[in-house]
């Protein structure tokens, strides 16, 4: 920028008064500009340029702030000047961190002062940038763009331009600071005095003792209270998801389920069950394990991998406490006391309850082939509802698919009009051309070489559309391109990592002069030694329980082999009962209930699959192949976009790993490093 501030503010803003975008384009009329200014230098243009190209594109960011301005500040100011306004606010947006304060200072003091100082006031008020200007742009670009590009360098700067605008309004008050004349400085000279006499030696002050340091405070052995806050808190919110999330699954929707539910078969389950054990009417009703004794042998099975049901289907003994060998063995004293008293019972006359049991077990199975009946039917009834659903919703997407095909016809028709439109009229201004060409063929030359310019003219409109109309689809796909790869950059710069060490010499004391200070390593050590002594202390007690149990198990062994001769005895009574049992009954065959509704029900239901089938078969889609190459060619490109980047982080990594390890970097520049690697990267 050879030339004046004031030069290039004046050529930029005559670019933008000559600007006409409906009918040239920008490097037409920069070109043509150039043209018409020789005596410019490269750096000039250069610069005029960038700020003409640059006003151009983001011209709806400074009418934002210019038409405010015009509305509630600048209402004494001429429209006329709404360019140098314009210029003034890209340069303050875009090329600030460029160009340095000291330039931008220079342009706004090269035009008039208070033209500046109204525009940069308003401009500059933070109020006005975070309230209403941020929400303004957001409705022409993305907030992350409005964020990182606008908002974030105008912050950054903004002291510093806050500071020039009470420049402004100093000039514009006619306040002139104060300049200080330096003050003469004083020559020292010695003075002609006697040299005097050397002092004796002072006798040394006795160093005082120093003072008994303060005992170590117990709080700094004691883990804080508010770790155990967090683990509680952490335990309560736990169990609060646990609890949100069964009662999601217990409440969630099963209308279209057709499948029985877990608690249904878990019914019919118990209904069979109960069933079976009441036409069983002989069999030896064992009493249940206790639960204690049941819970404490679980936990050592689910130790060792194995489950209870298991080790009682291979015949493994159950292990006993004291109280429960004493417990059985009173079980069996009272089971031979009942059976006393049953046989006295019979002795004496009393009746035999198997035909009023018989009765009442073909009652209740009565009863359950009726409520089977009804689940049955209520399972049906629900499958169907579920086929009637998925068939409502596969004709509202045939609706609406239809729908989009008439769309997409209208459409096609409105263009075709507009085609022939077009073409009708374009025929119609040749038709005309020629016409007027017929009529002057006997003309001068000087007309002919004006009509043959016209319809150069006329083709290079046409051109010109068909261009732009190229050009803006381009630009669209450029658009989506950079927003995609924005979002990858984004999601790259989200994924790495940030590096947060702090190297420290663990061998070094903190060196603030405690009597017990230590490094870190002594400290360790220590530690360690006390822990080695705890876990020595810990196994000799581990030792002495061990062994006090064995004693007891010992005690406890020749007790459980009096109960197992029992329990064998036992056994081999119900295996003995059983054979029999199954020599003398059989099965009874379960007849199937049949009802006409259930078949009705059920045949509705096989019609309605049939249909959704047919509708699913209708509908499936052809794939195109265009589109198939089209689409693996883009995740393709994704993929090797991907897979670059990140090798690229990964040299990053290795270069500041290697940096880190030499000493040349700390903390900051590592993060520094990557952190442009990163942005070099996307």
């Amino acid at each position: 920028m050879s030339s004046g501030h004031k030069k290039l503010l004046q050529h930029c803003i005559c670019v933008l008064d000559t600007y006409q975008p409906e009918i040239q384009s920008t490097e037409d009329h920069i070109t043509n500009y150039f043209d018409t200014c020789k005596n410019l230098t490269d750096s000039d243009a250069n610069f005029i340029t960038e700020v003409f190209s640059g006003c151009a594109r983001y011209g709806s960011i400074m009418k934002v702030v210019t038409n405010t301005f015009y509305v509630k500040d600048g209402k004494k100011i001429l429209r006329s000047e709404e360019n140098l306004y314009t210029v003034i606010c890209y340069l303050a947006v875009f090329r600030l961190d460029e160009l340095g304060m000291s330039h931008f200072r220079k342009f706004v003091f090269s035009q008039d002062v208070n033209k500046m100082y109204k525009f940069l006031n308003f401009f500059f008020d933070e109020r006005n940038l975070l309230t209403w200007i941020k929400d303004e742009w957001h409705t022409y670009y993305e907030a992350t763009f409005v964020q990182t590009a606008l908002m974030s360098p105008l912050l950054g700067w903004l002291p510093e331009l806050i500071e020039l605008v009470e420049q402004l309004k100093d000039r514009v008050e006619n306040k002139t600071a104060s300049k200080k004349t330096p003050a003469s400085i004083t020559q020292p000279k010695p003075f002609n005095i006697t040299q005097p006499r050397p002092r004796a030696v002072p006798v040394p002050e006795r160093i005082p003792k120093l003072k008994k340091h303060r005992p170590v405070p117990k709080t700094i052995y004691t883990e804080p209270q508010e770790f155990g806050k967090i683990a509680s808190t952490k335990v309560e919110n736990r169990r609060q998801a646990e609890e949100r999330l069964m009662e999601a699954h217990r409440e969630q929707f099963a209308c279209a389920n057709w499948e029985k539910s877990d608690k249904t078969k878990q019914i019919l389950e118990s209904i069979m069950v109960e069933s079976d054990q009441k036409l069983d009417f002989d069999r030896h009703r064992a009493n249940p394990v206790p639960t204690s004794v049941v819970s404490h042998n679980c936990k050592h099975l689910k130790e060792r991998g194995m489950s209870f049901s298991k080790i009682a289907k291979k015949g493994v003994p159950i292990k006993l406490n004291t109280a429960a060998i004493l417990r059985e063995g009173k079980l069996y004293k009272e089971r031979q006391d009942q059976e006393i008293k049953r046989l006295e019972k019979l002795e004496a006359g009393a009746r035999d309850p198997s035909e009023f049991l018989k009765w009442q077990s073909e009652m209740r199975q009565k009863d359950l082939d009726a409520e089977l009946l009804e689940i049955e039917k209520r399972r049906l009834e629900g499958k169907l509802s579920h086929e009637e659903a998925i068939l409502a919703r596969q004709n509202i997407i045939q609706e609406n698919k239809q729908k989009v095909l008439n769309m997409k016809e209208e459409a096609h028709q409105m263009m075709q009009e507009y085609l022939e439109q077009r073409f009708k009229e374009e025929q119609e201004m040749r038709q005309l051309v020629e016409d007027t060409m017929m009529g002057h063929k006997n003309a001068k030359e000087a007309k002919k070489k004006l009509q043959e310019y016209k319809q150069k003219i006329v083709q290079e409109v046409n051109e010109e559309s068909k261009e732009l109309m190229k050009q803006a689809l381009e630009e669209a796909e450029e658009e989506m391109r950079r927003k995609m790869e924005l979002i990858h950059q984004i999601r790259a710069m989200e994924a790495v990592p940030i590096i947060r060490q702090k190297f420290v010499d663990l061998t070094e004391s903190s060196g603030a002069g405690f009597l017990g200070e230590m490094s870190i390593v002594e400290l360790r050590e220590r530690l360690a030694l006390l822990k080695t002594a705890n876990e020595e202390e810990e196994e000799m007690r581990r030792d002495e329980i061990l062994a006090a149990k064995q004693a007891k198990n010992q005690n406890l062994m020749d007790t459980l082999e009096m109960i197992s001769k029992h329990r064998v005895e036992k056994c081999k009574a119900a295996s003995e009962k059983l054979e029999e049992k199954k020599r003398a009954n059989t099965q009874p065959s379960v007849p199937k209930v049949k009802d006409d509704k259930l078949l009705e029900l059920q045949k509705r239901l096989e019609e309605k699959k049939a249909e959704r089938r047919k509708e699913q078969e209708k509908s499936k889609l052809v794939v195109d192949r265009q589109s198939s190459k089209k689409t693996q060619g883009l995740i393709k490109q994704k993929k090797e976009v991907e897979e670059k980047r990140w090798k690229e982080l990964e040299l990053t990594r290795e270069r500041t790993s290697k940096l880190q390890s030499q000493g040349i970097l700390g903390s900051r520049g590592v993060g520094r490093l990557t952190n442009n690697s990163i942005v070099m990267t996307t």
